[in-house]
């Protein structure tokens, strides 16, 4: 299987590991359907919308920016109803819009736990609640939410219990969709990465130019969606996917190309959070 010629639809998607999941889509003739906020350059944070369609363009797919917000149900419909109707259907939805903060729980500011919970958990099942009725119509239907496995580990609940929350809702969001929809084939998993991914979440959140260094690029997790959007949606749902995992199962032996900094061994690496 490939994507060439199906529809994909994301939250987010202007910059970093959206944009490069979108990318390797468009690689192979994908239409890719961008929900998203940016349409002004951020002083701090590369790509807006346009400048990401017209990235997929020039990768060879089609794009359709849908400026809106995925907290607010009537920029969801718009962005459903453009797809199925520039496109004829919806054959892929990637939840990848994320809020992060990792403050404490006395230091987090309600409306960023609000924010939160808005955009990663309502935001991750509303899209993809809005899409069902297209995916049905898919030859091979997937959600995909980037989020990580669920632990009950004091050590990951108790890190950022705000933040953790919110990323655990956006897994158990999909992982009940899995449950509820496989009757009809429609495949819903999560996808993690076991180091941290050089994107402006870590270049201004996370530990700066020190971690970006020890991190990999985010097309290895844009490989690694590929191989689970290809994959026929029967075959494979309900889990909560290693990007390097999934790799190697696909064949994939030597990850160095994917090092942010060409040369940085495996072992100099910075592990994600969420993973023991």
């Amino acid at each position: 299987m490939t994507l060439e010629g199906k529809t994909v639809l994301m939250s987010g998607g202007s910059r970093g590991i959206g944009l490069a999941i979108a990318l390797r889509a468009a690689r192979d003739g994908a239409n890719v359907v961008l929900l998203a906020k940016t349409d002004r350059p951020h002083p701090r944070l590369e790509g807006t919308i346009h400048t990401a369609a017209e990235a997929i363009r020039a990768a060879g797919g089609r794009a359709l920016p849908v400026l809106g917000d995925v907290r607010e149900d009537d920029d969801i419909a718009r962005a459903v109803d453009a797809a199925v109707a520039e496109f004829g259907g919806i054959d892929a939805v990637v939840n990848n819009a994320s809020v992060i903060d990792l403050s404490r729980t006395l230091d987090l500011a309600p409306k960023k736990y609000d924010l939160m919970q808005g955009v990663n958990v309502r935001g991750t099942f509303m899209l993809s609640r809005a899409a069902i009725p297209a995916l049905r119509e898919a030859e091979n239907p997937h959600v995909l939410s980037l989020s990580p496995p669920v632990h009950a580990s004091p050590k990951w609940l108790g890190a950022h219990t705000g933040y953790t929350l919110a990323k655990y809702g956006m897994s158990l969001v999909t992982l009940g969709l899995a449950a509820e929809f496989a009757g009809e084939g429609i495949a819903a998993n999560t996808l993690w990465p076991r180091t941290t991914i050089a994107t402006a979440a870590v270049q201004n959140l996370l530990g700066g130019d020190r971690i970006m260094a020890r991190s990999r690029t985010p097309e290895i997790y844009a490989d690694a969606a590929y191989e689970v959007l290809t994959t026929p949606s029967r075959e494979l749902t309900g889990r909560s996917l290693i990007v390097e995992d999934v790799l190697e199962a696909a064949g994939v032996a030597d990850f160095s190309r994917y090092a942010a900094v060409p040369g940085t061994r495996d072992e100099e690496l910075f592990p994600d959070i969420f993973l023991d």
